[in-house]
């Protein structure tokens, strides 16, 4: 049994001989070169304007494209001011000494000493001023008569009168 099977009926020997026919036909042809570059050997004047050469620009950037471009570039830019104002902070923490932090809390604290003392002196004027003595017997009398209602089985409401 041949392991090549024959195709339409055509023998081994013509289908290899049609093989080596067709390769032949190919590799006769010419390659085909495609320029992907130009050069003007042509030499510039010596003096006076050279007129423009209009340079064709077919690139087509698609408009997704464009847009996360602009969006990448607006994202860097953002990272690396926040990573600059990090890197400012971590700075200025780095050489923070206890001096420097008395100094900067010192207006704080003193505001709030001022305050402290502002609210202190305020609440003993007015504890001065205002003192009640009650003389004899105080009587307190309280009547309540509530009136609850309820109505509805499922989503029920009560409702509580007190008088």
């Amino acid at each position: 049994m041949d392991p090549l099977p024959t195709q339409h009926g055509m023998p081994e020997s013509e289908a290899a001989a049609e093989a080596r026919r067709l390769l032949d036909d190919w590799a006769a042809r010419p390659v085909r070169h495609h320029p992907t570059s130009f050069r003007d050997d042509t030499e510039p004047p010596a003096f006076g304007p050279t007129p423009p050469v209009k340079q064709e620009d077919h690139r087509i950037i698609p408009a997704w494209a464009a847009g996360i471009a602009m969006a990448s570039i607006g994202v860097g830019a953002g990272v690396t001011g926040i990573g600059c104002g990090a890197w400012l902070v971590l700075q200025g923490l780095s050489s923070v000494t206890l001096n420097g932090v008395l100094m900067v809390t010192l207006p704080f604290t003193g505001l709030a000493m001022a305050a402290t003392a502002i609210g202190g002196a305020i609440s003993k004027v007015r504890a001065a001023v205002t003192k009640n003595v009650f003389e004899g017997p105080v009587t307190h009398h309280t009547e309540i008569h509530n009136t609850s209602t309820t109505r509805g089985a499922f989503f029920a409401r009560t409702r509580n009168e007190i008088r």
